[in-house]
């Protein structure tokens, strides 16, 4: 782990250093690096950000992000009001110098980004732009948090919403939770069992439940990711925490069903050393079963 630390701090210090964002003036620019993307996430949205919205997409401290935004107002960039009808809620919008600052923003992000390309043959581009893509993919997925949470929580109500309700654009038939397949609340709040909910920023991407049968068994349900969230890993993730808090709880044996219009889920399971086994429940949606001894 240490030689991968080292790794990651040498990538952080090249990188820093190539981009320019060592400067006090970010793209010979009178302004830091902070203020400009700021000034950037507001003015390529014509009709004003959320200010809410600002401090999730940038992961800001609300203190932080206020002094940006009035050094932009200061500069007269941006203005930052109520939104209609709603004096919680604020907006913020470029001012016309502040569109202007932005088109030139634009325009000279695009010239650095020409200017990193320039050096490289046609292979080594494709490479940087490759690598660069799936350094992208990676840094998502470390901002993934996974906890527990209860099953009556708004991200958990929003999971199970989001999952049920793609079972039923996936199934031939549809998916009605009220006649079987979808496991209770109760059967999946402690002690019975347990939730995960898979946030990426303030975003819920994931979840997956278990429910404890007793004799040593346990069941895996309601594994969701989100579409947004799909290629970052994330499936794997949460079927590796829900395995270890069964091996904590003393779990032997971890079972589950699934249909078979969800391939997907079928592979993964299958790569994770899950075992087909014969059917266990009345699940009227369930066509597969599988076990793993942990």
């Amino acid at each position: 782990m240490s030689e991968q630390v080292g790794a990651v701090r040498r990538f952080n210090r090249a990188v820093t250093q190539r981009l320019g964002v060592l400067q006090d003036r970010y793209l010979a620019r009178d302004r830091p690096l902070g203020q400009a993307r700021l000034l950037w996430e507001i003015g390529r949205s014509p009709d004003g950000v959320d200010v809410r919205d600002l401090r999730s997409r940038l992961d800001l401290d609300s203190g932080y992000l206020s002094r940006l935004l009035r050094a932009l107002e200061s500069d007269g960039l941006v203005t930052v009001g109520t939104a209609d009808g709603d004096g919680r809620l604020r907006t913020a919008r470029v001012t016309d110098a502040g569109a202007a600052e932005y088109d030139e923003l634009e325009a000279r992000s695009e010239d650095a980004a020409q200017a990193l390309l320039d050096p490289l043959s046609d292979g080594q581009r494709e490479r940087l732009v490759a690598a660069m893509a799936q350094v992208e993919r990676l840094l998502l997925a470390s901002l993934v948090r996974v906890d527990e949470a209860r099953p009556d929580t708004p991200a958990a109500v929003f999971a199970a919403r989001e999952y049920y309700a793609e079972l039923g654009e996936r199934f031939p038939d549809g998916f009605d939770p009220d006649i079987g397949g979808a496991v209770a609340d109760p059967s999946i709040t402690p002690p019975a069992g347990l939730l995960l909910v898979a946030r990426l920023r303030e975003e819920t991407v994931g979840c997956g439940a278990l429910t404890f049968s007793g004799g040593g068994f346990a069941e895996v349900k309601r594994v969701w990711v989100a579409p947004t969230a799909r290629g970052l890993g994330l499936g794997r993730r949460i079927m590796a925490e829900l395995e270890g808090r069964a091996t904590a709880a003393d779990v032997r044996t971890l079972r589950l069903d699934t249909n078979g219009e969800l391939t997907e889920a079928i592979a993964l399971y299958r790569a994770l050393g899950y075992r087909e086994v014969e059917r266990y429940n009345e699940n009227p949606y369930a066509q597969h079963w599988f076990a793993k001894d942990l």
